[in-house]
């Protein structure tokens, strides 16, 4: 195990508050990882071979194992694999996994997981020059979009686009293009690779398994009979023995590399550069500056002229997805992806501030309406700071002002007052009450958003799709969803009936069959009556879905539970927030429904059901 070297310590390099943040870049041979202490701070490297470990939870638990008594709460991954979604299938790798069960498995609040050189591609911005080597001529421009590709066991590819308040990287698959020979000697080549797959992409000849291929066929074509050689023999054997067939086979592949890196600068517009990472080319050393990469670059006919302007560098940071992940994970945290509120993002980065910063963030957090209404003297007063700290503060968080930032966080109170119904009080104004209550159950859909047991849904969403029949028990205050849920359910052509009475559903849970499903709905998840009407319904052969509280006699008695863990003081409210995080489970299942039966289907009619159940 060992250590990056630490940058110059800093006030921006303080400790994170909610403890260290878990770092992966996994590849389909290696799996690097790291705990980020402080921003740009790694502890505790460690490499380990993915070939070892039977899934990634147990290639995750090997690497946590030495840190046992570290308490985690953030995470994000560079994948070498597309992401799409929740569930993850892997390409190089006979791993699959859904995020959401990862996260939970460990434990962790927040856990990413992005393409590898979408991360590699996020750390660029920030990378020093004294990591880069240059190859060739060009000068990059700035707020230009930047691309960047590598060759490794595969051949990633990615973008950078410059906006106004950060960048956006591409999540591209462009390794996969198809490779264009250049000349006789790369059309032998592709010759050579047609034999055995009838579409040859970049990535098969452009990485290191592309390099024993290139090694194979040079040497059919040159009449030389050889052993295969893998891609680091074939390395060692070109830049320390001079072998002739290794220099050439070296050679082919730069000249390729250069052709690909051409392809994607014109296809972005890349004027901010092209940087070349993965961990081959870091290898080549000075070599690689001085072979065919950089002329076959700009062998571009009428556009020759035009990548001429363009630089290209070589990567050289050890681990540069750290950065990357590292960078996209504190945005996630810092609320500009959508994903948290400008409070709660105050509160996150508030230990990276200046000590002076610090405590205009602290006035902020603790009385943020006086913030909203005091001029920038009073702020300033109040915080104990000068007025220009207080500018600072705000373009510290990406705005131009203070102005900017009111007007923002004026906009994004909403969800940032804790969820307990005492804070509405007698003396409470009219503005004040409605403001409460609006807020306290956005915060409360904002948490339920980030709680979700995604498997749950996926099976509660495969029961229904082939369900026979399906029937809403619930009582009280549930029986609105339940009608809301028979009104949705029955659009889909599916056997619907909803039952609010004790008798009634327990007598229909004994005409239930194999195949049918009951959905029991109930905040408590304690009633008698339901309860009984369950029993009955499971003997009957049907599987149940109950929405209630997670820790409930009725969750565990369920098929399948959709929990809903909001705690409401009952003796003085009514459950409205329960009811409406629970009308949102049956949306979220009616629009599962839709999206199976459109795909199924694909017809008009279906087209016209999914458009009329959204109200689109």
């Amino acid at each position: 195990m060992t250590d990056l070297l630490e940058p110059e310590p800093k006030y921006s390099r303080t400790a994170y508050a909610d403890g260290p943040r878990l770092l992966a870049d996994i590849g389909a041979t290696h799996a690097r990882f790291a705990l980020e202490t402080a921003p740009g701070v790694m502890r505790a490297v460690r490499v380990l071979k993915c070939d070892d470990y039977s899934d990634i939870l147990a290639l995750l638990r090997e690497y946590l194992s030495d840190h046992e008594g570290v308490r985690l709460n953030h995470a994000a991954f560079a994948l070498a694999n597309p992401i799409n979604g929740d569930f993850i299938r892997m390409t190089n790798r006979d791993w699959q996994f859904s995020t959401d069960e990862v996260r939970r498995a460990l434990g962790l609040t927040t856990l990413l997981i992005v393409n590898d050189f979408t991360a590699l591609a996020m750390s660029l911005p920030n990378l020093p020059a004294s990591d880069l080597v240059q190859v060739g001529g060009g000068k990059p421009a700035a707020n230009a979009v930047i691309g960047v590709l590598g060759p490794g066991t595969g051949l990633g590819c990615s973008g950078v686009i410059p906006t106004l308040d950060g960048f956006v990287t591409l999540g591209s698959e462009g390794g996969h293009a198809n490779f264009a020979p250049a000349d006789e000697r790369e059309f032998a080549i592709l010759q050579y690779a047609w034999k055995e797959w009838s579409h040859v992409s970049n990535e098969r000849l452009i990485s290191g398994p592309g390099m024993e291929i290139i090694y194979r066929a040079l040497a059919l074509r040159n009449g030389v009979d050889v052993e295969p050689l893998t891609s680091p023999e074939i390395i060692t054997g070109a830049l320390e023995r001079q072998d002739m067939l290794c220099l050439e086979v070296l050679d082919c592949f730069c000249g390729m590399l250069g052709g690909a890196a051409a392809n994607l600068a014109v296809t972005l517009g890349s004027f901010g550069g092209i940087f070349i990472g993965g961990g081959i080319v870091p290898r080549l050393g000075d070599w690689f500056v001085t072979s065919s990469f950089r002329k076959r670059f700009e062998a571009k006919g009428r556009f020759t002229s035009y990548l001429a302007e363009i630089p290209t560098f070589v990567i050289m940071t050890p681990n540069p997805a750290f950065h990357g992940v590292a960078s996209i994970l504190s945005e996630h945290l810092r609320g500009r992806s959508g994903a948290n509120t400008l409070m709660e993002r105050v509160q996150h980065l508030q230990h990276e501030l200046s000590p002076a910063e610090q405590r205009v963030a602290t006035l902020v957090i603790d009385h943020p309406r006086k913030v909203l209404g005091e001029p920038i003297a009073e702020i300033a007063r109040l915080a104990d700071v000068s007025q220009p700290t207080v500018i600072r503060f705000c373009r510290s968080l990406g705005f131009l002002g203070l102005a900017d930032f009111k007007l923002k966080f004026a906009s994004s109170l909403t969800g940032t007052i804790p969820v307990r119904h005492s804070q509405v009080r007698v003396s409470d104004s009219t503005h004040d009450l409605s403001a409460k209550v609006i807020d306290n159950t956005v915060s409360a859909i904002l948490r339920f958003r980030d709680q979700l047991d995604v498997q749950s849904i996926d099976n509660a969403i495969a029961l229904l799709r082939k369900a026979k029949r399906v029937e809403f028990y619930a009582m009280g205050a549930s029986r609105v969803v339940a009608l809301d849920g028979q009104h949705k359910f029955f659009r889909f052509r599916i056997p619907t009936s909803s039952y609010g009475d004790s008798h009634l559903f327990s007598l229909a849970a004994e005409l239930l069959h194999p195949g049918d499903v009951v959905i029991a709905i109930s905040s408590s998840g304690r009633l008698p009556e339901l309860l009984a009407a369950v029993d009955t319904a499971l003997a009957s052969g049907a599987d149940v879905i109950a929405i209630t509280s997670s820790k409930s006699p009725l969750a565990k008695k369920a098929s399948v539970c959709l929990a809903v863990d909001h705690g409401e003081d009952s003796t003085s409210f009514l459950s409205m927030i329960s009811r409406i995080l629970q009308l949102l489970l049956i949306d979220i299942m009616s629009v599962g429904i839709s999206l199976g039966t459109q795909q199924e289907a694909g017809d008009s009619d279906t087209r016209r059901l999914l458009i009329s159940h959204l109200d689109i």
